[in-house]
């Protein structure tokens, strides 16, 4: 039997897709639903997404675009990651488009061409005379959530290489350029991560008008008195100063509660109460307030409980957070709601 459950709000992710479009400014709005849509589901974020106004989906690989092209028949569908050889028959017949990042270009298929502006990882070096094919020019910001000045010269640099082709689609902007960057917006952006209600800058998503889409939920499964001098989990990393009442929940880092989430709070009833000691593949251990029934309920994401803050525990980013929770039975139940 599932052990937790994840709900996914679609009305949510159709919320976050008015907002990146009217930040967007008149630009189209790409949904980025990679790593089956941050972990959200692939298939349902696009649905909601496009239901919105997004006007195409972004995939990372070959593989992602296959499975989503029977659910999507008449959208497009963009392979923002590098695509082999071998893939180029496949993506031709599916009507993928794919992204150039050398100037070895496929043939028979729309394609972007990326230039490399400072985020030194896929792209060209130098920008080259885009032939027949070639429908956008593309870049990627390094770090728009967090340097002004550089993500401004990387713009910039864009803007001039890109400058003799204004008639191609231009695209550049990810989520936190969206929502910070007007002058970034040109064509088409390119969002993900606030699409699903997490903050690419790390805070309260709501500063930016975003609800998070992902609710877990669990519940308190055994409690047991710990006197002074008595620890609970593996190595004793948790000891007891005081008499102390904890909690056990029946998941974890097999289900995507990583180790590092320790010290991390969540909410058992209506209190929020840290998580303690060593996070094991099936349990976790949780310091309450006091005595509590088995069958409490305890709220790992949702009800002011963010991702951002397991983020800020863990030393990562909400991202990985998200892409690494387990929402597949049988170790969890996930549901969806809609408004």
């Amino acid at each position: 039997m599932p052990r937790s459950l994840v709900t996914i709000d679609l009305a949510a992710i159709r919320h976050n897709a008015r907002v990146l479009l009217d930040a967007a400014r008149g630009a189209a709005l790409w949904a980025v639903v990679k790593a089956d849509g941050y972990g959200h589901g692939a298939g349902d974020a696009a649905r909601v997404a496009l239901e919105a106004g997004a006007s195409a989906l972004c995939v990372a690989t070959v593989g992602e675009a296959l499975i989503l092209r029977p659910l999507f028949p008449a959208s497009r569908i963009i392979v923002l990651g590098p695509a082999g050889a071998q893939e180029v028959p496949a993506a031709r017949d599916a009507r993928l488009e794919l992204v150039a990042s050398t100037d070895v270009v496929p043939q028979d298929v729309p394609v972007h061409l990326k230039l490399d502006t400072g985020m030194g990882r896929w792209g060209l070096s130098e920008l080259i005379e885009p032939g027949r094919g070639i429908v956008g020019l593309m870049s990627h910001f390094a770090s728009a959530d967090a340097d002004r000045a550089f993500t401004e010269r990387q713009l910039r640099r864009f803007l001039d290489a890109t400058a003799p082709y204004s008639g191609l689609t231009r695209h550049i902007a990810n989520s936190a350029a969206t929502l910070r960057y007007p002058a970034a917006t040109l064509d088409a952006v390119r969002c993900g991560i606030a699409l699903y209600g997490i903050s690419p800058f790390g805070g309260d998503p709501r500063d930016d008008g975003l609800r998070p889409a992902l609710r877990w939920d669990s519940e308190i499964v055994l409690v047991r008195h710990l006197a002074p001098g008595e620890g609970t989990g593996y190595g004793q990393t948790f000891v007891a100063s005081k008499p102390t009442w904890i909690g056990l929940l029946p998941l974890g880092y097999a289900d995507g509660f990583r180790r590092d989430m320790t010290g991390t709070d969540v909410l058992v009833g209506e209190t929020r109460c840290r998580i303690v000691g060593t996070v094991s593949m099936d349990a976790v251990a949780v310091e309450l307030s006091g005595q509590v029934e088995v069958g409490t309920p305890v709220t790992l994401i949702g009800d002011g409980v963010l991702i951002e803050e397991h983020a800020r525990v863990a030393g990562t980013i909400g991202y990985e957070i998200a892409c690494g929770l387990n929402t597949r039975p049988p170790r969890v139940r996930r549901e969806l709601r809609d408004e």
